[in-house]
Order: structure tokens, then C-alpha cells, then sequence
């Protein structure tokens, strides 16, 4: 059926009718007290889900645009980071470090695994080794989520800054800036914003500031100075997307008016429901450990010998859901189903159905609905 179209990846992810009608209003002057008060509220709002009194920057970008913002805002070319990697955005985050000739030292995990916090804490023994440690919180090509909370201690007892992609964890789960003193969180609208594409947030730390004021790296559109200088006329330092900026309003307000602790037993329930619902149809996850499974998004191995892809496609051309696959090592061999953002339980449900329905048409039996009847035990 036409326009039956349905997103169950880790981005972009489905949009609430109201945020997308609130894109179709008219445009206003950007230097203007009307979008100021909206740029006002936002920002309140922002503050509240990064769980900080600080600074919370929008960018007209995305959440790779609001890592780079964080990198060359933050070092200065030559600095020594730590970069922690066990996916495909740990190597991206290290790659970019290294193109703009900071020296980078990767503490690697194979992929599948999470970050252990106690080897972080080794290679940060010697204090004053590194300016930043830059971690992925939920490595969204794996599904893994990495212990943030004792590496933030550990970075914060180093003396470096920490510098954080919280693209597919932020509305997910707890990512408190404040209470494990964060320095850079950067996230971007089409995740747990419930959003299209196109904005880049960075939330700073004063300490993030300090090192801001010091930075010798060129920059301009992501000099985060001029945003910290706009912000407090609530205002942007170059044409803002006005349109998005209506729609994360009122995706702000709608979650809210869910609550954050709503919001995170929301996300972890649906992880659990979709791990168990794979496994009851005979499906492995590809993340062992329940406890560094991320809540935005699950990875599920195909039976052996199927193709992820195919499986894939089956999934889409039969009943009209988008899928993700794996990437780089991992194509073709895993599939991943997000459920972040703008999902409840009946997605949740209508997936693994469709999930059943794919591997009978490739001939595997399976009980019939027994990953929908594993994941009601969990939704209850």
C-alpha cells in the first residue's frame, strides 16, 4: 500500500504527526523577538534533557557536524586524545581526530563487546597523559552501549575533557552532562528527538569552556564561541533552520510530558522485548550481555547461512518495514531493528511478526508467533 512506509531503524527514526505538521508553518525572521522566544524555550528544554544548567548549542548540522564541533572546538592540533573504539563511529571519531593532527591513541574492544571501564582506567593511570577522551556511549553499529558513567570518573580523575557521542543514547537512556561531569555531549535531531535530519546539538561543561577559550584549532561555521555568544541573545550565529527548530519544540514538549524516567523504562523495555522476542524465534543477538545491549537499537544475527540482506528486503517488500543492516565487517551478516524515539509497543510487536513471516517464506519453522507471545511477557 502506498505511503505505508514504516521506520524501524536507528535513524532516522518515526516522526509524531504534530512535530511534522508544526514544520509546515511559515518561516519567521531569524533576528527576530518572536524566534528568540522560541530559541528561549527550546534551549530550556534542551537543558532539561541533557540534564545540565549549562550551555546546550544548536547547530544547523549533523550529529557527525556536532562531533567535529566538539573536536576542533575543544583541541588544538598536536593534542594527545584517547579514542575508545568497538564500532564503526569510535573508528569514524578517531579518523577525524587524526584530520585535524591531534595525536590519537585508539584503545580498542572487539565489536559486539562494550568498553571495559577498568582498561580505560589503565591507560588513563598517568595523570595529564591526554587533553580529551572521546567515547561512543551507544555504538549504533554494534547495538552496543558502553559503561559511561565509571569512564566519565576516570577521564574526570585523568584531567582530560570527555568528549561525548550520545547520538543514539540521549532520550534513551540516562546521559545526566551534570552528574557524571560531562564536557562535550553531542547528539542529532533524527534519533531520540523524534525529528527529521538536520539539527546537531552540543551540550559544554564550564571546564568544556576553559578549554574552548584555548583551542588554536581552525574553525569557523563550528567555532562553538559564536554559538556560546549567540545563545545568550537566543539567538544563532548563522542562519538557523528554522523550521526544524519548530518541530523540536514541540517534540521537547511532547517528551516532557512523558518524563525522562517514563522514557528510559520505555527504551529498555523495548530492548528487552526484541531481544527476547529473537530469541524465541531461534535468532541470536549479537550483543551476549544483556546489561551492554543499547536501548535504541537491537542486532540480531539470521539463521546460518541466510543472508541478513536478504532477510532484509523480505522484510520491506512484504510488509513495508525498514530494517537496518550491518555495516563495514558487518554487512550482510546482522540485521538491526531500532526502536528509538517515537515507538511503543506495538511497533515493537509488529516487527517480530514480521520478522516470523520473513523466515517461514525462507523456510524456517518456527513456532507460530512465539517471538510476539516472548515479547508480550516483557510488555506487560
Amino acid at each position: 500500500m502506498q505511503d505505508k512506509g514504516f521506520l524501524m531503524i536507528p535513524g532516522p527514526t518515526p516522526v509524531p504527526e504534530s512535530v511534522l505538521l508544526s514544520m509546515a508553518r511559515h518561516p519567521i525572521g531569524h533576528r527576530t523577538k518572536d524566534f528568540s522566544a522560541v530559541m528561549e524555550d527550546v534551549t530550556e528544554k534542551l537543558r532539561w534533557l541533557h540534564q545540565t544548567k549549562g550551555d546546550v548549542l544548536t547547530l544547523a548540522t549533523s550529529g557527525t557536524g556536532a562531533m567535529e564541533a566538539s573536536i576542533v572546538s575543544a583541541l588544538s592540533p598536536g593534542d594527545k586524545v584517547l579514542v575508545l573504539v568497538n564500532g564503526k563511529f569510535g573508528d569514524r571519531w578517531a579518523k577525524m581526530a587524526k584530520a585535524f593532527q591531534c595525536e590519537v591513541t585508539v584503545l580498542s574492544e572487539e565489536w559486539g563487546k562494550a568498553i571495559d571501564p577498568e582498561q580505560v582506567k589503565a591507560a588513563l593511570a598517568t595523570p595529564g597523559t591526554y587533553k580529551a577522551v572521546i567515547i561512543t556511549h551507544s555504538e549504533t553499529s554494534t547495538a552496543v552501549i558502553n559503561n559511561l558513567e565509571p569512564i566519565a570518573g576516570y577521564i574526570q580523575s585523568h584531567g582530560a575533557l570527555s568528549i561525548v557521542d550520545a547520538v543514539t543514547s540521549l532520550g534513551a537512556t540516562q546521559v545526566p552532562m551534570d552528574g557524571w561531569g560531562l564536557d562535550f555531549v553531542a547528539t542529532g535531531s533524527q534519533k531520540g528527538y523524534m525529528m527529521p535530519p538536520g539539527l546537531g546539538f552540543v551540550g559544554v561543561s564550564a571546564k568544556g569552556w576553559e578549554a574552548v577559550e584555548k583551542s588554536t584549532m581552525p574553525r569557523f561555521f563550528f567555532d562553538l564561541l559564536k554559538y556560546r555568544k549567540s545563545l545568550k541573545e537566543a539567538s544563532t550565529p548563522f542562519t538557523p533552520a528554522i523550521n526544524l527548530i519548530y518541530a523540536l519544540q514541540i517534540a521537547l514538549g511532547m517528551m516532557q510530558q512523558e518524563g525522562l524516567e517514563n522514557i528510559f523504562a520505555r527504551h529498555h523495555r523495548h530492548k528487552g522485548a526484541v531481544r527476547a522476542g529473537a530469541s524465541a524465534l531461534g535468532l541470536a543477538n549479537y550483543v551476549a550481555e544483556d546489561k551492554a545491549a543499547a536501548p535504541a537499537v537491537t542486532a540480531i544475527l539470521p539463521p546460518e547461512g541466510v543472508s541478513a540482506d536478504k532477510l532484509r528486503g523480505i522484510i520491506k517488500k512484504r510488509y513495508d518495514i525498514a530494517l537496518a543492516g550491518g555495516q563495514d565487517q558487518l554487512k550482510d551478516k546482522i540485521f538491526r531493528v531500532g526502536h528509538l524515539g517515537f515507538v511503543c509497543d506495538r511497533d515493537v510487536l509488529t516487527v517480530l511478526a514480521a520478522i516470523e513471516g520473513a523466515l517461514r517464506e525462507l523456510g524456517h519453522d518456527v513456532a507460530p508467533g512465539a517471538g510476539v507471545a516472548a515479547a508480550l511477557k516483557l510488555l506487560d
